[in-house]
């Protein structure tokens, strides 16, 4: 049975502190909405969704010709994600093309924190934890754990998330049970995998790729250290959904209550990345998930405020930023706040719109907004 397109809803305007030329920001693949800037208002539409079938790409055409028609508005600058294949961006070139006009690519988890940094109407610095399950990074590999500072239309990446092997490539977002083989084989426990996972008849192949690093892609995602301790805690092997596995971390660790932090259960480097290898040691020998379930949660909290925290104060920032999906989950959105707050930081969340990719194209608007008027006050 087909999936049913959501019918039209009101598009959420979000009041903006500048005025500048319009834009047309044009989402990203996932969850995809668009959105139009008149004047100080961005209009971000109904939410489209992934853009995986026919209907969703007519949808999204449909949906720029209605906004700017409703708006009576010509976009003057066309934004999109840095992903060249998304049919969002090809759609942005096309447009951009066809009507003569400059593109703006923006990095995913750039706009991720520029949507939070546009409801707020913050145009100082702000540091900035994206995290979710992927996104393309600059340097061509998929992000989804960053520690961002960001002002305006500019970003440097400050830090992330100790980098995971996807065995399989996409196929390991779907798979739990591959990201925790990943882990057992960097453990140098490769030789108790296939006992390990008896269901998975491909579990040597997958050590065998490991072993020779092919289609082994790294990642920095946070969606996938979810994944893993969803594998080593056995809780799920094959998501049927997306986000199953932190779903039902996030419900184990909620039954179970409150746990202490794992003392020493990450490292953080001199050059800023943040490694959990050592709670997923302990986990990896947790026979108790509902216990795992919530020392990993506990831990996440405290190792990403400590991260955080350290960059504030090396960057005199007081203002943080969450965004991204991972941030749907309750017990860590709330609980990483309350230590953020707790040393001095202020912390900045999605309000009208979701922390998930359907803010990704305010987030690409604000960037080339922000970006438009800089560029002018510097030609004035």
């Amino acid at each position: 049975m087909k999936a049913e397109l959501p019918k039209h809803n009101p598009d959420t305007v979000i009041v903006l502190p500048l005025s500048g030329p319009s834009i047309l920001a044009c989402g990203a693949w996932l969850k995809n909405t668009v959105c139009v800037t008149r004047g100080n208002e961005a209009h971000v539409s109904q939410l489209i969704g992934d853009l995986d079938s026919a209907e969703a790409r007519t949808m999204l055409d449909d949906t720029v010709a209605r906004l700017c028609n409703s708006l009576d508005v010509q976009p003057g600058i066309v934004a999109h994600d840095l992903h060249p294949d998304f049919y969002s961006t090809q759609f942005a070139h096309a447009y951009a093309a066809q009507h003569g006009l400059p593109v703006v690519a923006v990095q995913h988890h750039h706009a991720h924190i520029a949507a939070i940094c546009a409801e707020h109407h913050i145009n100082e610095a702000v540091l900035g934890l994206a995290l979710d399950g992927v996104g393309l990074g600059t340097d061509n590999t998929p992000w989804g754990g960053e520690l961002l500072r960001v002002e305006g239309a500019g970003f440097e990446r400050l830090g992330y998330l100790a980098p995971l092997r996807l065995p399989g490539g996409d196929r390991a977002a779907r798979e739990p049970w591959r990201m925790a083989v990943a882990v057992l084989f960097q453990f140098g426990r490769g030789d108790e995998i296939a006992q390990r996972f008896p269901n998975q008849p491909g579990a040597q192949t997958v050590v065998t790729m490991l072993e020779r690093n092919l289609n082994c892609p790294i990642t920095s995602s946070m969606g996938r250290l979810f994944d893993a301790a969803a594998g080593l805690l056995g809780v799920n092997e094959i998501q049927a959904f997306e986000a199953q596995a932190a779903i039902q971390l996030q419900e184990l660790a909620q039954r179970h209550g409150q746990v202490a932090p794992l003392e020493e259960g990450w490292r953080i480097t001199e050059s800023g990345v943040l490694d959990f290898s050592p709670l997923l040691a302990v986990l990896a020998d947790c026979g108790d998930a509902g216990y795992g379930a919530a020392l990993f949660h506990a831990t996440l909290a405290a190792g990403l405020a400590e991260w955080a925290g350290r960059a504030a104060r090396q960057h005199n920032i007081v203002h943080v930023a969450l965004g991204g999906g991972c941030f749907h989950n309750d017990i860590l959105l709330r609980t990483l706040s309350e230590r953020l707050a707790a040393q001095g930081l202020r912390v900045l969340t999605a309000q009208r719109m979701q922390p998930n990719d359907s803010a990704i194209s305010l987030g690409q608007a604000w960037v080339a907004l922000t970006a438009s008027i800089k560029e002018f006050k510097k030609c004035a």
